[in-house]
């Protein structure tokens, strides 16, 4: 399906709920399958989180994620330590093409049995589970976080507890912490000093209802649409101002675009700064590469430079999300450059019109790129891809006023 997008005017007025955070929901579901007598409330209802519960509720020896990375780390790590089951863990055509060697390697190092299917270092693999007593391993810590919390979730049920040795430089810390955070909300012990993490074991918790922030990577979205509005007051429920979820940084990076941001209970509105001037700006987004779409986007909306950096592991989701960036922007007009970590973009006011925009499998292609409509029509291919992360994506649009046809 592609679809069309343009409006007539550029005030936004609308008070928006956004679905539960992916990446807790995730996490939350691995917890809930290890300690059942946990409740979930306010869950995403995206594509991954869907294959996630499936997956961890089913008991076929063929288990398909699909397009679902957080599922194929955090499930690996599952599979491993449950004993007894064996299973083959696959997904699509582009996940057979994203490493998982880092992740495997640190399991084996503990006593579980993994082995590839095709490629070496690549999925489909096959688990055998496994009482596992070893506690200590050594994982590199610059390719993925997930792996780390895959590691940690799974280590309350182990008979020793885990202590991983991150080596090298770390990356997405907050999802780290989010991570260690949510086993600590279970009264789970755990401790993050220099680069060293310790769980300790828990065979069991106390019965506890655990409430899924929104999706603060599905909020940015917002933040983009009232940076390149001329006025935008949008309340998007339900978000706290001391999240656990490092793209809660969007705060801080849309102030330098125009946008202030209050907190008020559950509900978070952005507006836009008046007599707001746009001026270059440059990101280190370690922590945060998820927005880095969207930020780009935004940057080229404002006819504004920007240099981002830290961006390394973009090169290994759904699709190398720097080149894809890399190729949407040309076809838009913009003059931009990327390396194997970082983005440069040339500020310029000239966007063209009426471009069709390829996603690559990838739902954050379809939403970074949306908010443009504000300044061009704009086509968006195959915009389904959005129901991997917000399935109500293209509706929540059309409440703040947008004109969405199919083409």
């Amino acid at each position: 399906m592609n679809l069309l997008l343009q409006t007539s005017h550029s005030n936004l007025q609308a008070q928006i709920a956004v679905t539960g955070s992916k990446s807790e929901t995730n996490r939350l579901l691995l917890l809930q399958a290890l300690f059942p007598n946990i409740t979930l409330a306010n869950t995403s209802n995206s594509d991954d989180s869907e294959v996630m519960q499936k997956a961890l509720k089913g008991n076929e020896e063929i288990v398909d994620i699909h397009h679902a990375g957080t599922a194929m780390r955090f499930l690996t790590a599952y599979f491993a330590v449950n004993e007894g089951r064996e299973v083959v863990l696959t997904g699509s055509q582009r996940m057979t093409e994203r490493p998982i060697k880092v992740l495997v390697e640190a399991l084996q190092q503990l006593g579980a049995q993994i082995s590839y299917e095709n490629e070496v270092g690549y999925p489909p693999i096959r688990i055998k589970g496994q009482k596992i007593t070893a506690s200590k391993v050594n994982i590199p810590a610059n390719v993925s976080s997930q792996y780390i919390s895959a590691l940690s979730l799974v280590a309350p049920k182990l008979e020793n507890g885990i202590e991983i040795t991150l080596v090298g430089e770390i990356t997405s810390v907050p999802y780290i912490k989010m991570t260690l955070a949510l086993l600590n909300d279970l009264d789970i012990k755990t401790s993050f000093e220099g680069n060293v993490i310790t769980v300790y074991p828990k065979q069991k918790v106390e019965s506890k209802v655990m409430t899924v922030e929104s999706d603060w990577s599905s909020a940015s979205y917002f933040f983009s649409l009232a940076a390149l509005a001329e006025n935008a007051t949008i309340s998007l429920t339900s978000y706290k101002e001391t999240s656990l979820q490092g793209d809660s940084a969007l705060v801080e990076i849309y102030k330098q675009m125009g946008v202030d941001t209050h907190f008020e209970e559950n509900k978070m509105t952005l507006t836009k700064q008046a007599g707001f001037i746009p001026q270059t700006v440059n990101f280190e987004l370690n922590n945060t590469p998820d927005i880095a779409q969207t930020i780009v986007v935004t940057c080229l909306g404002l006819g504004i430079g920007c240099h981002l950096t830290g961006l390394h592991t973009l090169k290994i989701k759904e699709t190398d999300r720097l080149e894809a960036l890399r190729i949407e922007m040309t076809k838009l007009g913009a003059n931009i450059s990327v390396t194997n970590d970082s983005l440069t973009l040339v500020a310029s006011n000239a966007i063209n019109h009426n471009v069709p925009i390829a996603t690559y499998n990838d739902h954050r292609m379809a939403m970074a790129f949306a908010p443009l409509a504000l300044k061009v029509p704009i086509i968006i291919e195959n915009a389904e891809v959005v129901s991997k992360s917000y399935p109500d994506f293209w509706n929540d649009l059309k409440t703040l006023g947008f004109e969405i046809s199919e083409k």
